[in-house]
């Protein structure tokens, strides 16, 4: 699962037993070579999907992490790309490792659930994040990116769908996320990375709730699954 430039086992459990910011302070340098980085290939689904809507002036990458995100904003944005993420150790390897030509890229250090922002993006993405949230979080979330869009800009993101019961990926990320309820309520700080928690139809609800019209893409580049049903949807969200 991890490259030879990727974390230790041990480096892992001391990030496990952190709090969800310090962990990823301590992963950040190894991030990229970890199964955890937005593969390349829904990156660029998503910024060929965005160049058929756009283009678009300002973007912000939410939980920005080490930056992925916002290149795919550089791609689709003319005027200025912001990364935001709460990991100051995530930030410093963004900054050292996304240079984009073309707009001008920020990066701020800030909780997703109380951005500093006023509603001045016409998109917002975010890759691989969700998790990070419990689901009573929802409602709030949405509403700070509601918060920070204008009317009529876009909240963006790749949803892939749940593995069957039958696969081994449905077994393993149910164990992973019974082994991370055990670990909180033993230990603290919390690290809250659930898989199985972020449902595509509740989803909706709290978005549609939070003041969106939520619409659907199936990603072409990812086929179908045997019941015709998309492998990985974009969603997207705009502010009415």
């Amino acid at each position: 699962m991890f490259s030879p430039e990727g974390p230790s086992l041990r480096e892992l459990a001391v990030q496990a037993l952190s709090s969800v910011e310090h962990g990823y302070d301590l992963l950040a340098p190894k991030f990229d070579h970890t199964p955890f980085r937005t593969p390349a290939s829904v990156l660029d689904a998503v910024a060929a999907a965005l160049a058929r809507s756009g283009p678009y002036d300002t973007g912000l990458d939410l939980c920005c992490g080490t930056g992925a995100g916002v290149e795919v904003l550089a791609r689709v944005c003319r005027s200025s790309v912001t990364g935001v993420d709460f990991s100051a150790g995530m930030l410093t390897v963004a900054q050292e490792r996304v240079r984009p030509e073309g707009p001008e890229v920020s990066w701020v250090r800030a909780d997703a659930r109380a951005l500093p922002f006023r509603p001045g993006f016409d998109l917002v993405v975010s890759f691989g994040a969700f998790g990070h949230f419990l689901p009573d979080e929802l409602p709030g979330l949405f509403g700070q990116v509601h918060s920070v869009l204008r009317p009529g800009g876009r909240f963006v993101f790749p949803v892939l769908a749940p593995p069957r019961p039958s696969s081994p990926a449905y077994w393993m990320l149910l164990g992973f996320d019974a082994v991370m309820r055990v670990r909180n309520a033993v230990w603290r700080p919390p690290f809250v990375m659930y898989y199985r928690a972020f449902r595509l139809g509740e989803v909706r609800r709290e978005l549609e709730r939070a003041g969106f019209r939520v619409e659907l893409e199936a990603l072409p580049e990812f086929g179908r699954r045997g019941d015709g049903s998309p492998r990985v949807r974009l969603v997207t969200a705009v502010r009415i």
